[in-house]
């Protein structure tokens, strides 16, 4: 049984639920779906939080979800954001049940690209502080980020369109700009490290590969849940 954190934003969760029954119909056939459940946060209350620097207490709520499906039966753990393993450690310490890690599957598809430089994008969170960065490079890889105009690009397109559905082909252009700037600094492949993203952009968009973390993510988790 799959527990899936969710809701950061709901747009995004989305993908996750219909990916991960895709690749259980795809591995056991017929009628087969996922076995989860999903723990959907109302994420105006997160977003609050992740603009006051309050990580505690975000921590704290998502560590309620991970409580509140391990109640329900959960098995492991899958948190539906890259911004919100900011606070990876509280969930963990919430239950014994294991958290699948965002950044593990999207290490070991890079890993099969054979690329050592590569770019990340995300919310400025995920862009500046180290807790992302941090695990990809504990896996070898060396992480570069946009300079500062286009991080703070990249942040608002996420919060003020793509988290509430709106997307704009001028939103998409400023996207392959900067993506062509991280190809230009030597990038042989973009880590797309807000769920929200590839929303908006895709292969067709850049000339290394793209690294969608909800899809990513999403299989492995659906490969664990037919492990169990």
């Amino acid at each position: 049984m799959i527990g899936l954190i969710g809701g950061m934003s709901w747009e995004s969760t989305l993908p996750y639920y219909r990916h991960i029954n895709e690749v259980v119909r795809r591995d056991c056939g017929g009628l087969h779906s996922a076995r989860l459940l999903l723990y959907s946060v109302d994420f105006a209350d997160i977003e609050a939080m992740q603009q006051a620097g309050d990580w505690e207490a975000a921590g704290e709520a998502l560590a309620d979800a991970a409580r509140a499906l391990q109640a329900g039966g959960a098995d492991f753990l899958v948190l539906c954001t890259n911004t919100m393993h900011r606070v990876a450690g509280a969930i963990e310490a919430a239950t014994p049940l294991r958290l699948l890690h965002i950044a593990d599957p999207t290490a070991e598809a890079l890993a099969s690209l054979d690329v050592r430089k590569v770019g990340l994008l995300g919310t400025r969170f995920t862009m500046e502080q180290p807790f992302y960065r941090e695990r990809l490079e504990a896996r070898g890889f060396e992480v570069i980020v946009p300079d500062a105009q286009d991080r703070a690009d990249v942040h608002r397109i996420i919060y003020e369109e793509l988290c509430v559905g709106v997307l704009h082909e001028a939103s998409r252009q400023r996207y392959r700009e900067v993506i062509a700037g991280l190809v230009a600094q030597g990038a042989g492949a973009v880590v797309l490290g807000c769920t929200e993203i590839a929303l908006l952009v895709g292969a067709e968009d850049a000339s290394v590969p793209l690294l969608d973390t909800a899809l990513l993510h999403a299989e492995a988790a659906a490969l664990r849940s037919l492990d169990l």
